[in-house]
């Protein structure tokens, strides 16, 4: 079964590119043709780049390693985070910091000093500050929970990263190079492709498109962790489908509310049916006597026809003498 169709990838948006005249020379090989001033990208190339991609996201994942999701631009922000956590996987997706990678040291402290001021927050020590302090620490903490919230889990260096639009997180790129991080990325017209080892040729701007290649990465990694656990025979791990589940959840306890307000409703009908029973033995024998009335009459009333009968016959005996 294909990771993803073509109608799907039309569908998104993917095989829009930029502007003829904002492109990359280098992108030339993955362009089909160009229509009123915009490039067209080769969907047929881009299937293969994703079969690609999707095979070394899975077998990365499934010998244990991380992959961290990167998207800072406003139409990624929302997929990158979305599928970052449904998958477990560290993300950035409001600022990329220098030295995010290169200096993993001092920003593994940041990341620290974020957690503590976490737990100054939870255990109310901020309550008992001044309140200037208080403020003061409220708005670091709030910051470094924005820059640094998708990496709070992240304790080593991660060993690939998912990046949307090469050219805005062109740090992000180098930092991977420099340290040997293989980068599987979504590469538009006026990308340099040559700097991404798993490149995938397509719209870096759209939201339909960036959410699209997200869920494939995400897949990927659900796939690669299905495979771990089936390895070492454990559970499956967290769900891409985890909102599915949860509505089936909900369904069931409904249904579960449904079937115990019918037995209640039952065991009323049950309780109330003995109470019931006597009344119906009182009516009982007036429908009796009502019933067994014009029963009594009957014999009454047969003399008095054969009284009449034979006055009959007695005038009919009279007549016939006379």
């Amino acid at each position: 079964m294909a990771v993803v169709t073509m109608k799907q990838l039309l569908e998104a948006g993917v095989h829009f590119g930029h502007q003829t005249r904002r492109w990359d020379p280098r992108m030339r090989r993955f362009i089909h043709g160009e229509r009123s001033g915009i490039y067209i990208i080769d969907l047929q190339q881009t299937l293969e780049r994703i079969e690609s991609s999707y095979t070394f996201v899975r077998d990365l994942v499934a010998d244990g390693g991380r992959v961290l999701f990167v998207g800072t631009k406003r139409q990624a922000q929302d997929a990158i985070r979305s599928y970052a956590e449904k998958c477990g996987m560290p993300y950035v997706n409001q600022r990329w910091l220098g030295g995010m990678l290169t200096n993993f040291q001092t920003i593994s402290k940041r990341v620290s000093k974020m957690q503590e001021y976490q737990r100054m927050r939870d255990s109310g020590e901020f309550e008992a500050m001044p309140k200037k302090e208080a403020l003061m620490l409220g708005r670091e903490l709030e910051k470094l929970e924005r820059n640094l919230g998708g990496i709070q889990d992240m304790e080593r260096l991660p060993d690939a990263i998912f990046v949307l639009d090469t050219v805005k997180e062109h740090i992000a790129v180098t930092e991977a190079n420099k340290l040997g991080i293989p980068i599987v990325a979504v590469v538009d017209t006026d990308c340099n492709p040559d700097v991404i080892q798993y490149l995938i040729p397509g719209n870096d701007d759209a939201i339909r498109s960036g959410r699209l290649l997200c869920r494939v990465v995400a897949d990927a990694i659900e796939e690669g962790r299905f495979i771990v656990n089936s390895r070492s025979g454990g559970d499956d791990g967290p769900s891409l489908d985890a909102e599915d589940h949860a509505a089936e959840q909900a369904q069931a306890r409904n249904e579960a509310a449904e079937a115990a307000a019918e037995r209640d409703v039952r065991v009323a009908a049950t309780v109330e049916a003995p109470a019931a029973a006597p009344a119906d033995e009182a009516a009982a024998p007036v429908e009796e006597e009502a019933a067994a009335a014009p029963v009594e009459e009957a014999p009454a009333a047969a003399p008095a026809e054969e009284e009449a009968a034979a006055e009959a016959d007695a005038a009919t005996t009279q007549d016939e003498q006379a």
